[in-house]
């Protein structure tokens, strides 16, 4: 049957769809930027630079969003709805023009009006520092969240702090990770607008005086908190967010006793001393830090942020000055309040300090912690992963917050006590107050008795929380703890860095999976068609060879674009086995060097992540895989059968090269000690296959996919427990003898002959130690390795599996996530209104 003619206007959507630009579009466009060229850079085309032009073209697109973003507050305050607020201290936002362009829908217009300008739209991107404000996974989803939240149409606000100086930029020298600053801010940052107006008083040290059943905390040293907004766009839905970064601020710019006296430096000692606070962010996120500058960031986001919220609540709609709602017991009705991870944790105790000392609510009022009964308790809402938690010890930085954990420790304690009166013992184990070694205060506890829902980020995740991590509280409360399996936004994980795949999918699909990827499922109906497995070949090569091309570029590495592109990219830490990957470099080469002339699947394996700066053995490990590389590569013998490639500075820019161009994904994390990961999902989701451990959200990959399209290997959760008991590496070492070479090799400094001793004490820990249990796996991980090459002879039978990853990953976006934190834990319900653009009234909608 023959499709009915099309009429101009869908003609005209359907090229509008395809990304065709409208000349009147780029007319507007160019005036636009060479308006702000002139007029906001005062510099002509004579003298402008590329980061000129980089900031007039983020001025522009910036344009776009002021209307939609001053329509989307007042709509807001129209509607009076619930807000969700969302506390990090990381986000790793990366890029934000690309993105932005992207999610207004403007990015082909953009592209045309520069090309018609003589300029190239890509090198004026990577113009664009990344705002690395995040350590790696959990900043990463703080903005998919964030991305999500605006799609989604949800009245949202992200809340953080503005480092001055962002995640470190990683140098290699001689093998070695060298840290140098972030000064992510030297050019100034154009997507952000301060608001001085909403400056905010935060008080540290002091202490407290009881009079009359009052509590005044006071002598206390004062910084103020200055708040910067930058725009969150939805997905074409004319809806834009807020994230409000603050920003530390001396009271005093100098003291002038000092300044009066001619000692100039110390005049301004002071106001250092404040403004450190949001000087850097802490490059350490899985270690315990007890330092007390950390406590006082945690302190610093939360005080100014709680106070925001408050100020926010108790104004009436279009933010009347004066406060007319001043009813707090529905302000669990109209506020939700999100932490990510326990690291903003006092913002339990902050939020009731304000309830009963600032705003002089009755203790007796909300004394009952019950859940969805206590005020506080409906409010708040906690993810938690499995790394050690930071106990704090707060008596001298906020005494007041002390006794109110107290208050609440000893109330939580009764009700233990009523609930299981012959478990005395249950009691310490569960006190939030931890008495050894000194007086500290267990954040996880104190955020699973502040919050009314806590949960994992994966199922298995949030099953070892009940059964192993919080057993106690989950007997005791059950009904707290939930499952929210993570997810990424598509729009800058597959629409922003593959258009080249998105085109193709679009082809067969349309583009409706933006914002609804659980239709990729039609996917799986093309999975054998041959001219769409063509396509997706035709486009992960293409990905690949400008990872190369950046890669010669930027580093003069030469990668062959026919071999296999092996890559693990993450923070470089001992669980996630970096070593793994490395003893099977080794084992490769020695295979090579046995028997040059047989038959070989050529790999490039890629390595990229930053080590903690105070991180030893992570950095053992990024010169261990420099050293292999610097070997192998160059031996003539290997040829281009095997490189090594360390990617220097992996950040969330380089990311968007390096995932579309993957083959193999390393998601190797021993069992148990991986709460959920996102750069699986991105790797599934560009097509990338998976060799991993059942390990996060590895399982439900597995299942979404099926068996037959992940290369799983290695002990599961159970088996981790059962073996660690009496388990010694060693055995494991002299049984297998391709092991013992390999760790003989480094043991005796063939990949280091200058330094024969230099990895003595990464030998000394997989031989004595091996915590995580990488000889354990080794075996079973090479298997799997062999499996993993077979299939990538059959280039076709690769292709599928591919298609069948892209077409499983429905389940792993944050939409979904966020919708069911909103429908499930929030009480909010995400809506499809797209609001007025800027030049149409609600009429024309």
């Amino acid at each position: 049957m023959a499709s009915k003619p099309k009429t101009d206007k869908e003609k005209l959507k359907q090229i509008s769809v395809r990304g065709i630009a409208q000349v009147e579009d780029v007319t507007t466009i160019k005036k636009s930027f060479n308006r702000h060229l002139h007029y906001t850079l005062v510099k002509d085309r004579n003298v402008a630079t590329q980061r000129d032009y980089y900031i007039a073209l983020a001025h522009t697109v910036r344009d776009h969003l002021v209307s939609r973003w001053i329509r989307t507050q007042q709509y807001y305050y129209e509607n009076d709805p619930k807000r969700v607020y969302y506390l990090s201290l990381e986000y790793y936002i990366g890029r934000t023009l690309s993105n932005t362009m992207v999610n207004l829908g403007i990015q082909s217009q953009c592209d045309e009006a520069l090309y018609q300008l003589g300029l190239n739209i890509e090198e004026l991107e990577e113009m664009e520092d990344d705002a690395g404000l995040g350590n790696g996974g959990l900043g990463r989803l703080a903005a998919c969240f964030l991305d999500s939240m605006a799609t989604l149409g949800l009245a949202a606000y992200g809340y953080g702090l503005r480092y001055d100086y962002g995640i470190f930029s990683q140098k290699i020298k001689d093998g070695h990770q060298h840290e140098e600053p972030d000064d992510w801010l030297r050019y100034g940052n154009p997507w952000e607008k301060a608001r001085p107006e909403y400056m905010i008083p935060i008080n540290f040290y002091g202490n407290t005086k009881h009079k009359d059943g009052k509590v005044a905390w006071v002598n206390t040293q004062v910084v103020f908190a200055m708040p910067y907004d930058s725009p969150t766009p939805g997905y074409k839905n004319n809806t834009v967010n807020s994230m409000r970064l603050w920003s530390a601020k001396s009271p005093n710019s100098f003291n002038l006793t000092f300044f009066n006296d001619g000692d100039y430096v110390e005049a301004v000692l002071d106001r250092n001393h404040a403004e450190n606070i949001s000087r850097v962010l802490y490059p350490n996120d899985n270690v315990v830090e007890g330092k007390e500058l950390r406590l006082k960031q945690e302190y610093f986001m939360v005080a100014a942020t709680l106070q925001d919220v408050v100020r926010r609540f108790k104004s009436s709609k279009f933010g009347c000055r004066d406060p007319v709602r001043t009813d707090f017991s529905a302000f669990p009705d109209k506020v939700a309040l999100q932490l990510n991870d326990t690291h903003p944790a006092l913002a339990i105790p902050e939020l009731l300090r304000v309830f009963v000392d600032v705003e002089n609510l009755e203790w007796g009022k909300y004394k009952n912690l019950c859940p969805r009964l206590d005020l506080v308790v409906r409010t708040w809402h906690t993810p938690i992963t499995l790394l050690p938690k930071p106990d704090r010890s707060l008596h001298r930085l906020l005494p007041r917050h002390l006794e109110i954990i107290y208050e609440i420790n000893s109330r939580h304690l009764i009700e233990v006590a009523k609930k299981y009166p012959e478990d005395p013992d249950r009691m310490r184990r569960m006190s939030i107050v931890e008495e050894e070694h000194g007086k500290k205060i267990n954040m996880a506890f104190l955020s699973i008795v502040g919050a009314h829902v806590v949960n994992g980020v994966a199922e298995i995740h949030s099953n070892l929380l009940k059964s192993r991590v919080f057993k106690d509280f989950f007997e005791m409360m059950p009904e707290k703890f939930q499952n929210k399996t993570n997810g990424i936004t598509p729009r800058r994980w597959l629409l922003l860095c593959n258009p080249g795949l998105t085109d193709v999918i679009a082809e067969v699909i349309g583009e409706d999976w933006t914002t609804d990827l659980s239709l990729l499922a039609e996917l799986k109906k093309y999975a054998n068609t041959t001219n769409f497995i063509q396509s997706v070949q035709r486009v992960k090569q293409e990905n690949k060879m400008k990872l190369a091309q950046y890669l010669q570029k930027h580093h003069n590495i030469t990668l062959n674009t026919a071999s296999m592109f092996d890559i693990q990219v993450k923070r470089i830490h001992e669980y996630k086995r970096q070593l793994l990957n490395c003893l099977h470099m080794i084992l490769l080469y020695n295979r090579i060097k046995r028997d040059p002339s047989a038959s070989f699947v050529a790999r490039t394996i890629m390595i990229g992540g930053k080590a903690a700066p105070g991180y030893y053995m992570a950095k053992q490990i990024i010169y261990l895989v420099n050293c292999i590389a610097r070997v192998v590569n160059n031996d003539p013998i290997i040829g281009d059968k095997l490189k090594i490639v360390f990617l220097e500075n992996y950040r969330v820019s380089l990311a968007e090269k390096v995932i579309p161009a993957c083959d193999l994904s390393e998601q190797i994390s021993l069992a148990g000690t991986e709460a959920s990961g996102t750069g699986n999902m991105k790797f599934m989701l560009n097509g990338g296959l998976t060799i991993g451990t059942l390990d996060g959200a590895n399982v439900e990959m597995r299942d979404e996919m099926g068996e037959e399209n992940i290369f799983i290997f290695g002990m599961t959760v159970e088996e981790v427990e059962q073996r660690k008991h009496g388990y010694n590496p060693r055995d494991y070492y002299e049984k297998n003898s391709e092991l013992k070479q390999a760790i003989d090799q480094i043991q005796g400094g063939f990949f280091c002959p200058n330094e024969p001793e230099a990895f003595k004490d990464i030998v000394n820990s997989l031989l004595y130690h091996d915590t995580y249990m990488l000889l354990a796996d080794f075996e079973s991980y090479v298997e799997a390795q062999e499996r993993v090459s077979e299939l990538f002879k059959d280039r076709e039978a690769w292709a599928k599996k591919c298609i069948m990853n892209i077409a499983s990953s429905g389940k792993f976006s944050s939409d979904r996530t966020i919708t069911q934190y909103a429908r499930e834990i929030w009480g909010v319900e995400p809506n499809t209104i797209k609001l007025p653009a800027p030049h149409e009234t609600p009429q024309d909608k």
